[in-house]
């Protein structure tokens, strides 16, 4: 398979009702007081979510004085965008902070194609914060040539995945500790093309960058549902989710795809449309009893035999935790 042509097997997705329609988060919840924490949010659905999260304010009346209540506004969530350009993230953030009126708009440095800044991230932000209540692991890469991240993981396994999967368990005892707590995965339709070959989970043996992809949102549905099985009883649940088919910087790899993109330009969703399926798994109340499930346009999404595999998830869980040097349990 290696170096196969096949990026027509995108065309279902591309293709899909799912991308016709468009999901609206209702929510009206505030969130003054909280931490969230957003990688990727320095563009797309990354930057869309974040500026939500950030405007998420209320206003308390704090006294009866003159004939009337002098009111105070309680701006949204402080708001840390996690970003490997952390100059461009600068920019994101003075742009959320203009328009949201909130200044607790914080970006860091994360890499996270290199676990040694994903380590240092953590430190750091362990360091300043006390709390973290929404966790939403947005950053991606899309159909990459071959190529290897800093620990030589094969790029998109890599950084999909193995590095929101460190990531998430670095920062698991604040998100325990801050309950009830969230965490979001961003996956994709594209999953349903995805198998998760751990003879070749490093496609060292064959390799297609567009089945890569996919590979990789699969395993980002399967650590979902790990996850939210061992965070039974924790007040943290997690959630995948698929944003749909959205107009962003994911296809610079691929000519193809960035012509599909144009052609079909008329039925993508925008990057705000995208980041609603987030919000609503970050946001919607009484979401805890749907824990560990799929979501698309704001509703539970069916996944692939393959995603509900709960022995492949155990065992690309132990896995994970062997290639990143942790625990298992």
């Amino acid at each position: 398979e290696k170096g196969a042509g096949v990026p027509d097997l995108f065309l279902p997705v591309l293709l899909s009702p799912k991308m016709l329609s468009s999901g609206i988060c209702t929510s009206t919840v505030q969130l003054p007081g909280k931490v969230a924490l957003v990688t990727g949010a320095n563009t797309g659905i990354g930057k869309e979510t974040a500026k939500e999260l950030a405007q998420r304010g209320k206003f308390t009346f704090l006294e009866f004085k003159n004939t009337q209540f002098i009111s105070n506004w309680l701006t949204g969530a402080r708001v840390y965008l996690a970003c490997r350009d952390v100059q461009k993230g600068e920019l994101v953030a003075r742009e959320i902070q203009t328009v949201t009126g909130n200044e607790q708009v914080l970006v860091r440095k994360l890499d996270l194609s290199d676990t040694k800044s994903i380590r240092a991230f953590a430190e750091g932000f362990l360091t300043e914060e006390k709390h973290l209540h929404i966790l939403i692991n947005n950053a991606g890469v899309m159909m990459c040539p071959y190529s290897k991240t800093a620990d030589g993981f094969e790029m998109h396994i890599g950084v999909n995945h193995l590095g929101h999967f460190l990531l998430t368990h670095l920062l698991l005892e604040k998100l325990k500790e801050s309950a009830p707590s969230r965490i979001v995965n961003v996956s994709s339709l594209a999953h349903h093309l995805g198998r998760i070959h751990f003879h070749n989970l490093q496609g060292e043996k064959f390799y297609n960058a567009s089945l890569a992809y996919c590979h990789s949102k699969l395993a980002n549905i399967l650590f979902t549902k790990e996850l939210a099985r061992r965070l039974k009883g924790s007040g943290v649940t997690a959630y995948s989710v698929h944003p749909g088919t959205v107009q962003s910087e994911l296809v610079r790899h691929s000519s193809f795809m960035r012509c599909m993109w144009w052609l079909f330009s008329f039925c993508i969703k925008t990057p705000q449309q995208g980041a609603q399926t987030s919000l609503y798994c970050a946001l919607t109340e009484g979401l805890e009893i749907l824990n560990g499930k799929h979501f698309s346009d704001c509703h539970v999404a069916w996944v692939s035999a393959q995603a509900r595999n709960e022995t492949i998830a155990r065992r690309l869980w132990d896995v994970s935790c062997d290639l990143l040097g942790l625990p298992m349990d």
